[in-house]
């Protein structure tokens, strides 16, 4: 009797480890980092970009929508850069300590417009964020159209 005792419960223990260790090594699916949106985010030093993207009707002109949120106890200068016919231009950003600053939107202080960067609507393109003290980051940013009527108003 305890015999049988004793050989159900090792059968139950095996099954049971059996059946949940192949989930022990495996990754969490929540743990992993990724943009939730169309858009693409970066870590500038301690400031962090989020959902950046490009907006325009054509590759002529596209808006540059996105928030930069700070984890700094300083206002920052962001600059951020991109090649606009063979040459660089930038752009300068305030982004106050401790806070967001929302670029692109229509109801936004803050426009920046990206011209003659050969873009086409659908492809990428390498925008440059940096600050004083901080290594920059290059990143690809991706290039949208009015379509979608979330983004009509983000049109230039």
């Amino acid at each position: 009797m305890k015999s049988r005792l004793a050989a159900s419960l090792a059968l139950a223990a095996a099954l049971m480890v059996g059946a949940t260790g192949c989930t022990f090594s495996a990754e969490i699916a929540t743990e992993k980092d990724y943009d939730p949106s169309d858009g693409v985010g970066a870590e500038v030093g301690e400031l962090a970009i989020r959902n950046a993207l490009l907006i325009g009707e054509t590759g002529e002109a596209l808006n540059l929508v996105m928030t930069v949120a700070s984890a700094a106890d300083v206002d920052r200068r962001l600059t951020v850069q991109w090649e606009s016919e063979g040459e660089r231009v930038t752009e300068a950003i305030v982004v106050a300590a401790g806070d967001r600053t929302r670029v692109g939107g229509p109801e936004d202080e803050i426009q920046i417009v990206i011209s003659g960067s050969g873009a086409t609507i659908g492809g990428l393109v390498p925008v440059f964020f940096a600050y004083n003290g901080a290594a920059g980051v290059e990143v690809l940013v991706p290039v949208l159209d009015g379509s979608l009527p979330e983004y009509e108003l983000y049109i230039p």
